[in-house]
């Protein structure tokens, strides 16, 4: 099971924050409004008004998935429940029978007009639409149990207002949610179509050197023998590599049908974070270094250029967020098992994670590097600043 994510979490404060109001709501109806003249038909009509509002925390106390089928039904339901009830009061408030007559519950109309918002927010595109009225007008409605006086419809009219404004901040909020998740499909794609340049890059690069060595041997072979034994061990050594990061990056391709435009040229990796770091330190005051602890040479061209990238990303996030900052320490570490990477910054301003902002590069960053079988955190350092790490498995690349 995945753990609750930041957003999530503020839906469930939220969700607190609206029981803890309706159950004050339900408390002031049963002290002012309900329980006025202490009798039996107070008594039972105070039950009938707090039960029904209870029974609105079952659509919008949960936690819902978006396009929620089951929630704009249970809505459907309560709403068509509460109108019935609101009939009930009409018809029978002109009887003799005076249990259904007398007043509302602010606590139920509270409930009905949350029901309207968590419906609008989260709900099936085709049915949310339906139950959101139906919501609305039983919120509209319930002033009306009380007598059809001015008063009364004003009272109505006030809660239609109240419902629709909660429907239109949920439709509000759906459709920023709706964007961000189509900014980071964007993201995701372009992420995915980047590998699969990549890939073609590194094919094209060592394809061309496979097919020279090739020519080049063919011409010496009479000549000097032992230099064809070599060309042919770089051959299969080049064949061998390219076919592994076939394997590995398949399943990131790109659409087949796109042309294959990317330039045929050798890929930045470990390698280049040297002039990397030079042509950030020529752009700021924070100079960073660089620390290498084991060999980086012969690994596999993907985890390559995913820490050249995580360290570029870092690079370009402490130039942005932190101002203040005097260095940036950029560690990379080779162990039988795994590469690890880590850029930390000295900045002491206090930052969000870029995920959580309008920036997707952590986003994207982080896509690529679980596409690998690693992962990626971002966050404060213990001693101040900010720090990036990332850990890239070599064993399972290379079985894969």
């Amino acid at each position: 099971m995945n753990a609750p994510t930041f957003s999530t979490w503020w839906v469930r404060l939220g969700q607190l924050a609206g029981l803890a109001a309706l159950a004050l709501l339900c408390a002031f109806d049963l002290r002012y409004g309900l329980y006025s003249g202490m009798g039996m038909a107070e008594a039972l009509r105070a039950l009938l008004q707090v039960g029904m509002a209870a029974a609105t925390t079952v659509v919008w106390l949960p936690v819902h998935r978006q396009g929620s089928r089951s929630l704009p039904i249970a809505a459907l339901v309560l709403g068509v429940i509460s109108l019935a009830v609101t009939l009930g009061f009409l018809v029978l408030s002109t009887s003799r029978f005076i249990l259904l007559g007398g007043t509302w519950g602010l606590a139920e109309s509270a409930g009905m007009i949350a029901v309207v918002f968590v419906v609008t927010r989260w709900g099936s595109p085709r049915l949310a639409p339906w139950a959101a009225v139906v919501a609305a007008l039983a919120a509209a409605a319930q002033p009306l149990r009380a007598g059809t006086d001015l008063v009364y419809v004003i009272f109505g009219l006030l809660q239609a207002l109240g419902a629709v404004g909660a429907a239109a901040v949920g439709i509000y909020l759906r459709v920023v949610a709706a964007g961000r998740e189509r900014a980071i499909a964007l993201v995701r794609a372009e992420q995915r179509a980047e590998f699969a340049r990549d890939l073609h890059d590194f094919i094209a690069h060592h394809v061309t050197g496979i097919v020279v060595q090739a020519q080049g041997a063919r011409f010496v072979a009479e000549q000097d023998p032992q230099r064809v034994i070599v060309a042919l061990e770089q051959i299969e050594r080049a064949g061998a590599e390219t076919m592994a990061s076939m394997r590995r990056m398949v399943g990131v391709l790109r659409n087949p049908d796109a042309p294959p435009d990317a330039p045929l040229a050798p890929l930045a990796g470990v390698a280049d974070l040297a002039p990397l770091l030079e042509g950030h330190n020529g752009t700021t005051d924070a100079p960073a270094r660089l620390y290498v602890d084991g060999p980086l040479d012969e690994l596999p061209v993907e985890v390559s250029t995913s820490a050249y990238r995580v360290v570029m990303e870092g690079l370009t996030n402490a130039r942005q967020h932190a101002p203040d900052a005097r260095s940036v320490a950029v560690s990379v570490r080779r162990t039988p098992d795994w590469l690890l990477v880590r850029v930390a910054d000295d900045g002491a301003s206090p930052r969000t994670p870029p995920a959580r902002g309008h920036g997707f590069g952590l986003l994207g960053l982080t896509e690529r590097v679980r596409a690998l079988g690693g992962t990626i955190t971002a966050g404060p350092g213990i001693a101040g600043g900010w720090v990036l790490d990332a850990a890239f498995p070599l064993r399972s690349a290379v079985a894969r």
